[in-house]
């Protein structure tokens, strides 16, 4: 496992009063972890946001600020409940416009639709105007292409933004990450070990988790207690992460304490 550490720090945001009525599960967060592990990267930060364009104008205007490669799900179609490319332009004080790319890729998508008998090819019908309006993006901002429907998405500092439909986004999020950020992949060494301690009160352990942060500089420990649910016993999945080989020395301490402290340990599953 590898991560850019904080070289580049990866942020995750998901749009959508759905996700936060409860009326949707979200799928993103879980499979985009799996999808930038497997680069060697990692998300630094998740954010769900409101279909409140205010709120998402500022939360753009703090993403666009901080640098960060940020990945956005959600809200970019042309429907009153849309407000992503919107607040996008409002954060960075530039117009919507229509991408001539976008408006290329959105006719077509039309044409091909007409030819199955589903709607018109004629982009002067409203109906066709309002597709045309998912893309119209911020000013300067470059295409995300869309596989599944030619429906493109959008780049622009850093920051990419597609639809919320997992169809869409995660081959849209993939060909970003191997076409934008190919040079971040696996650039730093990472590991992560962890295993399960019983019999030992986290304030025990406490002492040596702080002890693995100052004598082994840019390794993070990290301890989560379980109460026992499921008919397991009471324990904690101890852990250390890191650069791989201090991580290995760290976790070897972190054994070592265990035993000398009287608890028991196994590997964690």
């Amino acid at each position: 496992m590898t991560s850019v550490s904080t070289e580049r720090r990866i942020r995750l945001i998901i749009v959508g009063d759905e996700i936060l009525s409860g009326r949707r599960q979200d799928k993103h967060f879980g499979k985009i972890v799996d999808m930038l592990s497997a680069r060697g990267l990692s998300v630094h930060q998740a954010q769900l946001l409101p279909d409140d364009r205010a709120t998402m104008t500022d939360a753009f205007k703090a993403s666009f600020a901080s640098g960060d490669i940020v990945l956005c799900c959600g809200g970019i179609g042309a429907t009153p409940d849309d407000h992503t490319r919107q607040a996008a332009a409002a954060a960075l004080g530039v117009p919507l416009v229509l991408h001539p790319e976008a408006e290329q890729l959105i006719t077509a998508r039309c044409a091909e639709m007409a030819e199955k008998g589903q709607g018109s090819a004629d982009m002067s019908l409203p109906e066709n105007q309002q597709r045309l309006q998912m893309g119209t993006f911020p000013a300067g901002c470059e295409i995300v292409p869309n596989p599944y429907n030619k429906i493109p998405g959008f780049f622009i500092e850093n920051h990419t933004f597609v639809p919320g439909f997992p169809v869409m986004a995660w081959p849209m999020l993939e060909w970003t990450l191997d076409t934008r950020y190919a040079d971040l992949h696996h650039r730093t060494l990472h590991a992560e070990h962890s295993f399960l301690v019983y019999k030992l009160p986290e304030s025990r352990i406490t002492p040596a988790m702080v002890y693995v942060e100052a004598h082994w500089p840019g390794l993070r420990a990290f301890s989560l207690p379980s109460v026992g649910e499921n008919g397991d016993r009471p324990h904690i999945e101890l852990g250390v992460k890191g650069e791989p080989l201090a991580a290995g020395e760290a976790l070897a301490y972190l054994r070592d304490e265990v035993s000398r402290l009287g608890g028991e340990f196994t590997v964690a599953a």
